[in-house]
């Protein structure tokens, strides 16, 4: 009887250890973890779902494939921030402690993301940010362990009003009521009247808004009178319509007031196809940027997806290569050496160059003027080039001092 039992324990034994898998080797390559921190879950989904996308195939057109760097695996672990502040916070804190990760990615919020920063300099790790847009990110709320690869409000604001903004020219702004809203009106003032503009009235409304007719007939109200060309630009992220609604109330054809408003993805263009002749300025479209990296995503993006890679496809992609690179420069996940690494660090992504700024980390980059064209046969409006605005060509404040 003993010997049965002790015969029948070896095969327990042994089938608990074939279950769990084999053993880690001694001498095999620990993995460099990365957290993903993105709000898969509520208004901005699809922001979330595309960065995800792109930062791994970033991770491989920047590893030639191999996932892997520094003799090492690359691991993702992507946690959903369900676009909550304080939920961000606590899943970073999870991936830097519990996790082990070696440098966090994301969030998708600017609210989640100025949430998370202070866990960064916490636990002294790099969270490079991607794609959250306010300035205070790398303003004043930043730390020396934040980096960002997505641009930021003063980028956008910069390359929107350099499409429209001139003397005898009056701006009213309409934009939703939390970070990125209001960095970017900000933002968005300053450039404009800088290059001689006016910027007469500023809206807030809720971050969900779907009616606009309260907002519009203040706007109407404070540009009317006004002798010159008179434009409202809207700031919107996610749902709600803005742009299609107040197109709708015809302000061009009864008020003289023309829209204008940067790009955004692919599904939101399909709102701007009877905005024919609307002008601004986009981080990306995939047609727009002309070099082998941007070729080799919207061809693999076709090939996989059967659809043109998006907006934040190419941010996603942006933040892959700028790790891979930034490993390889500093030979080390160590989280000096990677910030002695990448402050000035220059390298090549779909669109075209990019540098982190050492000052505040920030990554320059070219954004691109646009006038909207419609095309039966594309479901959305096309924001076609008018002017490349590079990195050189911007004067982007610092605003972390």
């Amino acid at each position: 009887m003993k010997t049965r039992c002790m015969g029948m324990a070896l095969v327990v034994a042994l089938a608990m250890a074939l279950w769990a898998g084999p053993a880690m080797s001694a001498d095999q390559p620990q993995p460099i973890k990365i957290a993903q921190l993105a709000g898969m879950t509520g208004a901005l989904e699809a922001y979330a779902k595309q960065s995800v996308a792109g930062f791994k195939m970033g991770i491989e057109y920047a590893t030639g494939g191999s996932f892997q760097v520094l003799g090492r695996p690359i691991e993702i672990i992507v946690k959903d921030t369900q676009l909550k502040p304080d939920l961000g916070k606590q899943l970073l804190t999870e991936a830097y402690k519990d996790d082990k990760v070696d440098l966090a990615v994301g969030p998708v919020s600017s609210a989640v993301a100025l949430a998370c920063l202070p866990v960064a300099l916490e636990f002294k790790k790099i969270l490079l940010v991607e794609p959250a847009v306010a300035d205070s990110i790398t303003g004043k709320d930043w730390n020396r362990y934040v980096f960002r690869t997505g641009r930021n409000s003063s980028q956008d604001a910069i390359s929107n009003a350099m499409a429209i903004a001139k003397p005898g020219v009056f701006i009213a702004t309409l934009a939703q009521d939390y970070a990125f809203g209001r960095d970017g009106v900000a933002s968005y003032k300053e450039a404009a009247e800088g290059l001689g503009a006016k910027v007469a009235h500023e809206e807030y409304v809720p971050m969900n808004a779907t009616d606009f007719t309260a907002p519009a007939q203040r706007i109407i109200k404070a540009l009317e009178g006004v002798k010159g060309d008179k434009y409202l630009f809207v700031i919107w992220a996610g749902g709600g319509n803005p742009l299609g609604k107040l197109h709708a109330m015809k302000l061009t054809e009864k008020n003289g007031i023309k829209l204008t408003a940067g790009g955004n993805i692919l599904d939101a263009l399909k709102l701007y196809k009877p905005l024919v002749g609307m002008e601004g300025a986009t981080y990306y479209y995939y047609e727009i940027p002309k070099n082998p990296i941007n070729d080799w995503l919207v061809a693999e993006h076709h090939k996989r997806f059967n659809a043109p890679p998006d907006f934040f496809t190419c941010g996603g992609m942006c933040a892959g290569i700028a790790v891979v690179e930034a490993l390889k420069k500093a030979g080390s996940t160590d989280s000096e050496a990677l910030i002695k690494a990448m402050e000035g660090m220059h390298f090549m992504t779909p669109k075209g160059e990019m540098v982190f700024r050492a000052e505040d980390h920030q990554a320059l980059q070219s954004m691109y003027a646009f006038k909207i064209n419609a095309k039966p046969e594309v479901a959305w409006g096309i924001p076609e080039l008018t002017r490349e605005l590079t990195w050189k060509d911007m004067k982007v404040p610092i605003r972390n001092r």
